[in-house]
This record gives structure tokens, sequence and C-alpha cells, in this order.
């Protein structure tokens, strides 16, 4: 929990590394850089930040440069102190930011005001799908009696961390959607209110895909997000709720850095002329990390009664010109598909790296 706003601040030539390790360690989606006085140069928002690490940016590159490369305004958004509710809200409408600083006479840095500490949680909350109907297959014979989303990590059931953060996040409506041995989640969880939340339930009768089963749930009103119900992570929803606004987005898919080393050394050629040897060289790439948010209008692209997956949904979303977004995720993430990452996630919990 942040105490007081100076844990928010970075300088000029602060590296990346340690603006995203501030960025982390307050929680609030933004750290602030200004000068030795406290007076506020720029602001560099979580959405900032991930865009960089998309980017591929180096993390030696100083905070002066992420402000060059956003375009900053000449003088950042700011309020006096002891500006109202009213003053405040209407600045946040104005401008479409999502944190004001609040600044003293002589222009220094005394608070910051969020406009989730503004908006009820009524206006902010999310109804979230856990999609929990999968076989589990590659996990057998852990799987042959029990759904997936059941298994045990450390203490309690892989899915149960994934309700309880649904609930410490502030999301309280959630479905499921459930096929193989429902019953093991229904008699675990009931109407989910002993784990801060409202449960209901979409049983799908045959399987229907990644995305099919969301067809059997009432249009949403409002943005819906979506989790795979074998994700481990520690990342906010809240944050890639605010980066899904932040770029007006339709769907926005959660995705992950993938490494793969090639065991040998490559020989690139030119024709049969050899242009140059790389030594087992490493390859990033982006993977679907199996989280989501869309948008009413990409929920009704999901056709009723057939099997349809998310990559589908993707794919029809962007042949129809919607704008398709990813958010990178940096926080510790999980998929448990297979027994190697059943196992190391039971090591995670073990020796503290997964906390929850």
């Amino acid at each position: 929990m942040m105490k007081h706003v100076s844990e928010l601040f970075v300088y000029r030539d602060t590296r990346l590394r340690d603006v995203l390790i501030r960025s982390n360690a307050t929680r609030r989606g933004i750290v602030l850089v200004v000068d030795e006085s406290r007076r506020l140069l720029g602001v560099i928002t979580d959405g900032d930040i991930r865009r960089a690490f998309l980017a591929r940016t180096d993390l030696d590159t100083p905070a002066s440069d992420l402000l060059s490369a956003k375009g900053e305004r000449p003088k950042p958004i700011t309020a006096p102190m002891g500006a109202n509710h009213e003053q405040l809200m209407a600045l946040l409408r104005e401008t479409g930011v999502s944190h004001v600083p609040l600044v003293n006479a002589e222009d220094q840095v005394e608070k910051l005001v969020c406009l989730e500490d503004l908006l009820q949680e009524d206006e902010i909350a999310l109804h979230a799908v856990v999609m929990a109907g999968g076989r589990g297959t590659r996990l057998h014979p852990l799987t042959e009696d029990m759904p997936k989303p059941m298994l045990p990590v450390g203490d309690r059931p892989l899915m149960e961390r994934i309700i309880r953060q649904l609930s410490e996040t502030g999301i309280h409506q959630v479905s499921v959607t459930t096929h193989f041995r429902a019953e093991k989640i229904s008699e675990h969880f009931g109407d989910g209110q002993g784990f801060g939340v409202n449960m209901s339930y979409i049983a799908e009768d045959r399987q229907l895909g990644t995305a099919g089963g969301l067809a059997l749930m009432p249009e949403p009103e409002s943005t819906l997000l979506v989790v795979n119900g074998d994700i481990l992570t520690e990342m906010d929803f809240r944050v890639m709720q605010s980066f899904h606004r932040e770029h007006r987005a339709a769907l926005t898919i959660a995705v992950r850095q993938y490494e793969v080393q090639v065991p040998y050394g490559v020989v690139e050629l030119e024709g049969v002329h050899v242009s140059r040897l790389v030594e087992k060289p490493v390859h990033k790439f982006f993977v679907n990390a199996g989280i989501y948010l869309l948008e009413p209008e990409v929920h009704r692209l999901i056709p009723k009664g057939i099997h349809f997956d998310m990559t589908d949904l993707i794919r029809e979303a962007m042949e129809r010109g919607m704008t398709v977004v990813s958010f990178p995720i940096w926080e510790y993430w999980r998929d448990i598909g297979q027994h190697q990452d059943y196992i190391q996630a039971q090591a995670d919990v073990k020796n503290g790296t997964l906390s929850k």
C-alpha cells in the first residue's frame, strides 16, 4: 500500500528497469517524473511501460527518452491542491486521463488522484467469465476424474486461486463455463458467496471450444473479462482494463513473451553463399496468455451452438476492422497445460514465486 506520493517519483535519468520496479511496487498504474524540487516533468503510465515492452525497448533507456517517445505535453495535466470532486471528475472526463497529480503553489507534487478513487465500484466493475469446460487430456491421469481447473496448486484448487484473485481485484460477478465433471466445480464453489463473488454456471452439453461457451450467456452490457480456467497469474485485471479503455479497443488479448532457443548454430544464406553464422540463437515471440477483454459487439460475433475457438473470434474481429490490441504480461504467469507446468506451479507456490 502506497503511503506517500513520493513513492511514485522517478527522475529524468531513472532507467526503464527501475521505472518498472517502482510501478509494480506502488500498483497505481503510473509513475511521476520530477526534478530535484519535486516539480512535475511528465508522467509514465503502466500502458507506456507495456508499449515500450512490446517495442522491445532496452531496459537501460532513461525515463526522459520514454517521455520524448510518447510526445509528452509541454506541461503535464495537473490540478491544484484543494480541487473538489466535481472539478476533478470534469478534468478527467475532459482530458481522458486516468490520473491527475495535485500540485501546490510552487508546482510541487503533493498528491495523486486516480479515476478509480473517484468512481463508485459499480461503475468500474467487470463481469468475468472463467472458461472451465475443457477435458485437460494432456494432464492425464490427474484429470481422468477431475476437471483441470480443480487440480490442487499448493493448498487450494487452481480455479480457487483465480476466483479469489478476481474478488480481491473488485470483480464480484463471475460466470463459469463447465462441461467435464461440472459437479466438482459447482459443489466446491456453490453460489460463490464464500469466496467473495456471485457465481453462476454456464453448462456446455458438449465441448464448444475456447469461445463457443460464451454464446450461451446473455449478451453482456459492458466489457467482459474472459480468463482460461488453467491460468495462474499475478497481473492486476484493473490495469488491463485501463489499457483496454486507453486504446478504445473492442478486444484486448493478454500476451506473454516466449523464448525459443535453436540448439544448433544457424547458417544464414544468400543463394549458395554463407552470409552469417549465428550460434544457438534465441528467438522471442509474444504468445496468447489466455486472458481477454471484449466489448459486447465482439461477443455478438460468437455463433450459437457450434464449436468456436477464441482464435476464430479474434480473426473475425480483425476481419471486420475492429480494434484488437495486445496487453503484455510481465508479472507472474503460467499456463497449467502439461505435467511439467503443473509441477513447476507447485514449486512456485512452495518457494514463494507464486504468492497467492
